[in-house]
């Protein structure tokens, strides 16, 4: 111990110059290269869903949308992300407020160009007919389709304990729907923090602040390339 703790006082020494003979030049610290600065005509993106969107538990700032948006302009993209995710919304909650939402989120005529769809994950905790979840995420795209708005379908998959045939109905929804309106389908979205008890809040099934960062990661490229023309 003795040794080594002499050892480190040297180091220290040696850094300060406090020893004889010639000092040795500083290093320069490497600064990261700047992002690029966003360019081009605003984009504007409504996470529309539920608490995986609202960042339940989290800061405001920590919240999906806003670390999507955060990682967009990173690669130089002018994009804002609007959250609109209401913790507890079912399918039939999102169907009935899609239309407000969209009238408030564009402003002025405007619409989005862009809509990350994340519901369903509550009518599967609630036991919920997958059929009545299909009608109303059906209705949904349907609306979204019609006005010519751009989709990502952020899937889900029932948890092991709702049974076979429950899942069976209830995963085969999401790309299903996503293939008939021709939207960009995220298979898994909870997929970066599944069976990562380090990325989840104690209750296990929503995302850390971390976790949140490791979803943005596994979900930027597509987002990006959602609002490619």
């Amino acid at each position: 111990m003795t040794r080594v703790l002499a050892g480190v006082m040297m180091v220290g020494l040696l850094a300060t110059g406090g020893c004889d003979g010639a000092k040795q030049a500083p290093v320069a610290a490497k600064t990261p290269a700047p992002a690029p600065a966003p360019k081009g005509p605003e984009v504007r993106i409504v996470a529309f869903g539920d608490s995986l969107f609202a960042g339940y538990g989290l800061r405001a700032e920590q919240a999906y949308p806003v670390r999507l948006q955060a990682a967009l302009r990173a690669r130089g993209l002018n994009a804002t992300a609007i959250n609109a995710g209401v913790s507890g919304d079912t399918t039939e909650d999102g169907r009935a407020r899609l239309g407000f939402t969209l009238g408030q989120a564009g402003g002025q005529g405007r619409v989005p160009d862009l809509v990350l769809i994340s519901l369903g994950g509550n009518d599967m905790l609630r036991g919920l007919p997958p059929e009545q979840t299909r009608a109303n995420l059906d209705a949904m795209l349907s609306e979204l389709e019609r006005r010519h708005i751009k989709v990502v379908v952020m899937g889900m998959l029932a948890a092991p304990n709702m049974g076979p045939d429950y899942a069976q109905q209830f995963n085969a929804i999401f790309p299903a729907l996503a293939k008939q309106h021709h939207a960009v389908l995220m298979p898994f979205f909870l997929k970066p923090i599944y069976q990562r008890p380090d990325l989840q809040l104690p209750d296990h099934i929503h995302p850390t602040a971390q976790g949140v960062e490791a979803m943005v990661s596994a979900t930027v490229e597509t987002a990006a390339g959602a609002l490619k023309p």
